[in-house]
């Protein structure tokens, strides 16, 4: 069924989810504090408007911005479409959040009769326009049923991880102290190499045959080959995460050494000025104190 959905945050990923939507038919309108997103949102098909005029309408609500604060605004900030959403409505939360915060909000949302799903994604903007998302969700069944024709649209995986909010946050968690490390072994190996005499390429190109490669390995190194740092996801993104996860751990007792050190390396870089790069600049941050050359662009 064709829906009236509403997405908050065209960023990267919020504006991927936005064009599948549309691809699906789907009544899509789109929200960003940046009206240069809106606008060209509108341009290809999707739609402006007060929310306080058309919230009334929207069947799922899709929340893509940065963290918990933001969430949060959107939710139950000033203005926020949980005090115009009509009963039955669903929020599909797709922030990196912690789970204690997926949990209240999920309270908020029942308690005025809304659906609410845990759903943090995973796959980057180009999986989102692709509406083949990996999406790690906890919710009541019933929340389920109201996401599912979001989900259809915009996913290629749903794992169901829970009957409430909580578990999806938790395993979003996992995946991110994951993907972190990941990004800084590259970027320590691809300088490792290249202190070595190592041809740059030659590395992509054995590494990615290899046991020693990753996910983010065979990624994000061609964007260091390359010398391009567009960012299709930031390092800014990586002192949150990983920051996260390392409040997660701390309240869990559990000690993390190798997130704590992949953070600093991302801190580091964003101290440096590259926060607004690609999340592969972080490989900048080891070059500069190896004295060796990145490629250029």
């Amino acid at each position: 069924m064709k829906k009236n959905i509403a997405v908050f945050g065209l960023g990267s990923m919020g504006y991927g989810i936005g064009q599948s939507l549309l691809k699906a038919g789907h009544r899509t309108m789109g929200f960003d504090v940046a009206q240069t997103q809106v606008d060209k949102f509108v341009s290809e098909g999707g739609i402006a408007g007060d929310l306080s005029d058309t919230a009334l309408s929207i069947d799922i609500v899709m929340i893509v911005v940065l963290n918990a604060e933001q969430t949060r605004s959107v939710l139950i900030g000033e203005n926020g479409c949980l005090s115009y959403l009509k009963p039955g409505a669903c929020v599909i939360s797709c922030a990196t959040v912690p789970p204690e915060f997926a949990k209240e909000m999920e309270q908020k949302c029942n308690a005025v009769g809304v659906h609410y799903l845990d759903a943090p994604i995973s796959g980057g903007a180009v999986k989102a326009a692709a509406g083949q998302l990996s999406v790690m969700a906890a919710g009541k069944p019933d929340a389920f049923s109201a996401a599912d024709p979001a989900l259809q649209s915009t996913a290629e995986k749903v794992f169901r991880l829970g009957d409430a909010a909580g578990p999806g946050s938790a395993m979003k968690a996992v995946n991110q102290l994951l993907a972190g490390i990941h990004i800084a072994s590259m970027a320590e190996a691809m300088t490792f190499g290249m202190t070595q005499g190592m041809d740059p390429n030659k590395i992509v190109e054995v590494i990615s045959q290899c046991a020693g490669s990753s996910w983010m390995f065979e990624n994000r190194a061609p964007h260091v080959v390359e010398g391009d740092y567009t960012p299709h996801s930031s390092v800014n993104i990586w002192p949150k995460d990983l920051g996260i996860v390392l409040d997660i751990a701390k309240a869990s007792n559990f000690s993390a050494p190798l997130t704590a050190a992949a953070l600093q390396q991302f801190v580091a870089a964003a101290g440096s000025g590259l926060g607004h790069e690609d999340d592969a600049a972080v490989a900048k941050v080891y070059a500069r104190n190896a004295g060796v050359q990145l490629p250029e662009k």
